[in-house]
């Protein structure tokens, strides 16, 4: 990993080859395939189904909130209406 990060950072192939005793060939493939595990790593996250069924679980979470919360106004309303008296709002005929 050490070795590949060097090549990265701009470090000749032959010296590093030189250095470590390694082929060229074979320190360019320790690079090459320590980008290629970055980049798959990085894109394996990006689609993550488990990430994209946790968003949509929160917003039919939020919608039920939602709902809930005018249900308990509407119920408070019309509590309110009966401790004090008032008649309950008559429903109209929808035709």
């Amino acid at each position: 990993m050490e070795i590949a990060l060097r090549a990265l950072r701009g470090e000749s192939l032959d010296g590093l080859s030189r250095e470590t005793r390694q082929p060229a060939a074979r320190v360019s493939e320790w690079r090459d395939a320590f980008l290629a595990a970055g980049e798959a790593g990085l894109k394996s996250h990006s689609g993550d189904e488990s990430h994209e069924a946790d968003i949509e679980e929160c917003r039919r979470l939020q919608a039920k909130i939602g709902e809930l919360t005018m249900e308990k106004e509407l119920l408070f309303e019309r509590c309110h209406k009966l401790e004090a008296g008032l008649p309950p709002a008559q429903r109209r005929s929808r035709r």
